[in-house]
């Protein structure tokens, strides 16, 4: 079954988009790629189901993925994004208010400004205190993200090098990352109350961190972001992203329903057809995963996330759902956002009705489906108007979105070993941008380590905007 893939260059696990993104990269660069994936089908979380003529997504996020950033990973310029309305919807329990696109850009890219101004300080402030204290500040990154450095260890059962994951020695302290709601807090930094009207909903609403407890530089990073590009869905589903990158690999590259139970710098076993030999392994799954294939690797918590899809009757009224193709932010109760999907992208419903998506964050997102839609119904009757709507299918998971807790390195290391690699939106940020740009890492350190010429000498990160 698999004897076929036991030459190539590269096995990758995982078919999620790191996994194809690197798949891609690698391709395109001459390396022979055999992509193993456990499940049946392809995409790790980018999932649309199909029902009844509508395309649901499991993970329903917007994405705020710039052009540029498409096309860097091989496939996806091809892809055709459904954008929002400009600008932002923020709904304060009574009312929408819409934020124009130049508001809505300003404010983002000076909150972003700001969040690194006061990042600044407190680094200014806190090198200080502590050189008086005790000398040079302490290398507090390392004690908190012990994978930053790897050293071998012999396995006693293979009696191959296997990673194993330390603490390196203190160094130069990186610039104070600070919990997002710390600073927002800060006086000097933002005016009381002035981040309230729509930068709070916006943050939790792109990092899916309803605490806003996560980086202020992962923060800043999503603010530009969203300045630089506009919130879009991709047409036809969040599958369409791992489908794209599939699509152009060659025959036999991607097999599916095959589990990698062990890896190593020279191969993968598999439940099913035993060892596959190779070069280099690239473990490209999602962060559970990937520490049990790689002990010792962080496993970061998580942002669960409940998406609901209701389905109305199409309504030719004023305001009616199936029209409106605003992002709407919420500042209370229990929906962090919502958005006529069918408006933004016509694809995802049949003829005649509309199709209206609801994420739920924190800790509301774990309550039984039928419990949660009761709770949000009121609220989505003032946000959409009162009108009958049919629950089309709810989706939890408790483990969609890696958290990113101050500080946060977006740029984790990729490189176990010579040999061995790990990718995911877990080494970098937790977004679909991240999940490409840990893929592209990842094929750049296999290429060098194979002494083949690096895929670009540009950056990993665009510049930000002026």
């Amino acid at each position: 079954m698999l004897r076929t893939a036991s030459a190539v260059d590269v096995v990758i696990v995982g078919a999620g988009p790191a996994g194809l993104a690197a798949a891609r990269h690698l391709t395109g660069a001459g390396v022979s790629v055999a992509v193993l994936e456990a499940s049946p089908e392809i995409g790790g979380r980018s999932v649309t189901d199909h029902l009844d003529g509508f395309r649901l997504d499991h993970c329903g996020r917007p994405l705020a993925v710039s052009a540029a950033e498409l096309r860097r990973t091989p496939g996806l310029g091809e892809l055709t994004p459904r954008p929002f309305a400009p600008g932002l919807s923020v709904h304060n329990g009574q009312r929408v208010q819409r934020i124009s696109i130049p508001r809505s850009t300003r404010g983002a890219l000076s909150a972003a400004r700001a969040l690194v101004r006061a990042d600044r300080r407190t680094e200014r402030r806190t090198d200080r205190q502590a050189a008086r204290r005790t000398g040079p500040l302490p290398d507090r990154w390392a004690e908190q993200d012990t994978d930053r450095r790897t050293v071998r260890r012999l396995d006693r059962r293979t009696g191959r090098a296997a990673p194993s994951y330390a603490t390196p020695a203190a160094g130069p302290a990186p610039a104070v990352d600070r919990p997002i709601r710390d600073v927002l807090a800060s006086r000097p930094a933002f005016p009381p109350r002035a981040h309230d009207a729509f930068l709070r909903p916006l943050l939790g609403a792109l990092l899916c961190d309803p605490q806003l407890r996560g980086s202020s530089r992962g923060a800043a990073a999503a603010l530009r972001g969203y300045a630089e590009g506009q919130l879009w869905l991709p047409a036809g589903g969040a599958f369409a992203v791992p489908e794209l990158l599939a699509a152009a690999l060659p025959p036999g590259t991607v097999r599916t329903s095959v589990r990698v139970t062990a890896v190593s710098t020279t191969g993968v076993h598999t439940a099913e057809h035993g060892p596959v030999p190779c070069r280099a392994v690239l473990v490209a799954t999602g962060a559970r995963a990937a520490a049990e294939l790689l002990p010792g690797l962080r496993v970061p918590a998580f942002h669960p996330v409940t998406v609901l899809h209701h389905t109305t009757a199409v309504s030719g009224g004023r305001g009616a759902p199936s029209r409106d193709t605003a992002l709407i932010l919420p500042t209370d109760g229990p929906v962090a956002y919502t958005y006529a999907a069918g408006a933004v992208d016509p694809s995802r419903t049949p003829p005649g009705r509309a199709l209206l998506t609801t994420v739920v964050l924190g800790a509301a997102a774990g309550l039984p489906p039928a419990v949660l839609d009761r709770a949000a119904r009121p609220q989505l009757d003032r946000i959409h108007g009162a009108q009958t709507r049919e629950l089309l299918t709810t989706h939890h998971d408790p483990y969609a979105v890696p958290a990113m807790p101050a500080p946060h390195d977006p740029e984790r290391p990729v490189r176990v070993l010579a040999g061995l690699y790990v990718a995911g939106d877990h080494r970098d940020t937790g977004t679909l941008q991240g999940a490409l740009n840990s893929g592209r890492r990842a094929a750049r350190a296999i290429l060098q380590d194979f002494g083949l010429p690096a895929l670009t000498t540009e950056p990993d990160t665009l510049p930000a905007a002026a």
